[in-house]
């Protein structure tokens, strides 16, 4: 992979469905969950790691404390995803050939997935998307776009995020499988994170 690929997290959602509570913020592995997704990111690339925010004051700026990220604040956020892509895309270096981006709530993403789908960019195919996916073949995160697709990302609106990018590039898309369902596992209300704890509680008493 290109050790300065960029890495986006998208972060700067409401968490709506949470009721109250900030899915970002939820304790996983004695840290909030946005920081264990920007410690993985920096792990793997020595590019820039850009985290898309809610504009501050907020929490989340607080999670990444100390860590070498750049904290985007995304001024339309309210708007929906594609603000955030808007503004994390036209934020990338000038020179970037490729750049990886995944949501923030996927915490069994590893730092391993995310090397597994930048270790299959090529750069010299005719490929446009690199796209990590379930181990039955569901598309998912991480996605690497090619910097043919970058103007796509200027003009996104609503919340429909890059769904219109990724048909933009038509069947030139590489699908790299991952473990079971990391690449979808997204946690949106306090039952999905009853769940997970449960079984992840469960799957480390069996070990």
């Amino acid at each position: 992979m290109p050790i300065d690929l960029p890495i986006i997290i998208l972060a700067a959602g409401s968490a709506s469905r949470m009721r109250g509570r900030d899915k970002l913020m939820e304790d996983v592995g004695g840290v909030p969950l946005l920081r264990a997704q920007a410690v993985k990111a920096r792990a793997v690339t020595k590019g820039p790691v850009i985290v898309a925010l809610p504009p501050p004051p907020h929490p989340r700026y607080d999670a990444l404390d100390g860590l070498e990220v750049l904290c985007l604040p995304v001024a339309a956020a309210a708007e929906g995803m594609s603000a955030s892509l808007r503004t994390a895309f036209a934020a990338l270096p000038r020179d970037a050939a490729c750049a990886m981006m995944y949501l923030a709530d996927l915490p069994d993403l590893t730092e391993d997935d995310l090397r597994k789908v930048a270790e299959a960019v090529d750069l010299g195919s005719d490929t446009l998307i690199w796209r990590g996916a379930t181990e039955a073949g569901a598309p998912g995160h991480p996605i690497v776009f090619h910097r043919a697709l970058f103007d796509h990302f200027a003009t996104l609106k609503g919340d429909g995020g890059a769904r219109e990018v990724v048909a933009a590039a038509g069947n030139r898309v590489t699908l790299v499988p991952l473990p079971g369902d990391r690449a979808r596992a997204d946690l949106d209300t306090p039952e999905d994170w009853a769940r997970w704890r449960r079984d992840t509680s469960g799957s480390q008493s069996r070990t």
